[in-house]
């Protein structure tokens, strides 16, 4: 028999709230996180909006900000959402052995200093060719050796480890929007092969940057809506015109069950199932048919051993693109068939925007809660019907309904998806 994996700790900073309760409650009264981008000069930009972490910083979570003045922003979320999920679970307060708890992230880039490399290029730019001499030279006059270390997406799962005392697997991987997920999915893996008992897992990000908004804005994937920010992310409606870039962080506690069940940990819910596909399309085009979505959702449904009819709410990838909507569409009819229609969906980025890398687990976290309350929370925005997006996502308001099982979507750039089935606790029988 294989071992259960349940969650025994939640933890969140994102646009909605700097801990779960706040975030819910937020979700729930069909609040937006949206506004003018203020974390850097966006004068020339097509898009000037983003979701943004408010009001916290690292004291918040009682640490002193001079310890982690050259760490990201992502990675300062990612130990602010890591204590409150701890402190939840209890997991070290049960003298647990620290080789067999560890970190599995899916985090993205740390501080981008787009100014530097502006003047590094400046420096170099000359006739008759490029002056390596100067662009190395100035580089060496301006950079800080410990804040290009921090560029590294390994770089908060390694200080979680350290700050934590967390001596098993640690490890990182970054498969874009579907990379918390991924984490959870593979951090749970290595709970039930017996490789670990405990797994601080999720994800963290931000790129509220002047690299990440250039990039997105290039690849036409963000909403030009700045004069109505908070009605700008609007999934599966006829006028979406992109995603908000959003940022943040979460963390659960993954514990095995019996583990759990010992020491009396609080316990959320159960993770039931895993999948993962690649579309094997394109880089930043997913499969026409849904293929690699219909795949992953299956996957994780055979993982759980679940009928279609055990299955009370979809959590969305929901971008606000008018590719990822309409294709996730099809797929949930590909997956669920008839159910389809009466298969409640809603996607949260339409509130927090879309937290990346993070996106994914804090995702998750709204699906246990969603189970634990009986209250599945709304797509916002979502007031005219697009013909190719038919489906319940719970428009505008969020609605009661009690559920046992929920699938989280995330699917990423280069063709990544992955599904994870979470649930109420299910008897040992």
């Amino acid at each position: 028999m294989r071992r259960r994996v349940v969650v025994s700790g939640l933890g969140v900073i994102n646009p909605l709230g700097n801990d779960v309760e706040t975030m819910w409650k937020a979700l729930q009264e069909s609040r937006s996180g949206v506004g003018p981008i203020t974390v850097f000069d966006v004068s020339g930009y097509p898009t000037t909006i983003a979701a943004e972490v408010k009001n916290w910083d690292v004291s918040k979570a009682g640490e002193s900000p001079e310890d982690w003045l050259h760490c990201g922003r992502h990675t300062k979320f990612a130990v602010g959402a890591a204590k409150q999920a701890i402190a939840q679970s209890g997991i070290f307060d049960s003298k647990i052995d620290p080789t067999r708890i560890g970190v599995y992230l899916g985090a993205g880039e740390g501080n981008q200093n787009f100014k530097n490399f502006t003047e590094m290029v400046a420096a170099a730019v000359g006739e008759p060719s490029f002056n390596m001499a100067n662009f190395l030279r100035c580089g060496f006059e301006l950079m800080n050796p410990r804040e290009e270390m921090e560029q590294e997406p390994n770089m908060p799962a390694a200080h979680l480890a350290a700050f934590f005392d967390a001596q098993g697997p640690n490890s990182n991987c970054l498969t874009a929007c579907a990379a918390s997920s991924q984490a959870v999915g593979e951090a749970t893996e290595l709970i039930r092969a017996g490789d670990a008992d405990a797994m601080i897992a999720g994800g963290c990000h931000s790129m509220i940057h002047p690299f990440g908004l250039t990039g997105f804005s290039l690849l036409t994937t963000l909403s030009q809506r700045n004069d109505d920010p908070t009605r700008a992310s609007r999934p599966f409606d006829r006028d979406r015109d992109g995603f908000v870039l959003g940022e943040g962080a979460a963390i659960v506690i993954l514990e095995e069950y019996e583990h759990a069940r010992r020491r009396g940990a609080p316990i959320f819910g159960e993770v039931l199932g895993y999948g993962s596909t690649a579309d094997a399309y394109r880089i930043t085009d997913i499969h026409p048919e849904g293929r690699g979505a219909i795949g992953c959702m299956k996957q994780a449904i055979a993982d759980a051993k679940l009928s279609l009819e055990e299955i009370g709410y979809v959590n969305a990838h929901g971008t606000s693109t008018t590719v990822n909507d309409r294709t996730e569409t099809l797929a949930c009819k590909g997956v669920f068939g008839e159910r389809a229609k009466i298969t409640p969906v809603s996607s949260t980025k339409s509130m927090m925007g879309h937290l990346i890398a993070a996106a994914g687990a804090t995702e998750m976290i709204v699906c246990l809660l969603a189970i634990r309350d009986g209250i599945l929370p709304p797509t916002i925005n979502q007031e005219n019907p697009d013909p190719d997006c038919d489906l319940d996502y719970i428009p505008n308001v969020a609605r009661q309904s009690k559920i046992r099982v929920a699938l989280n979507n995330s699917f990423g750039f280069g063709g990544q998806n992955v599904t994870l089935a979470v649930g109420s606790l299910r008897n040992s029988g």
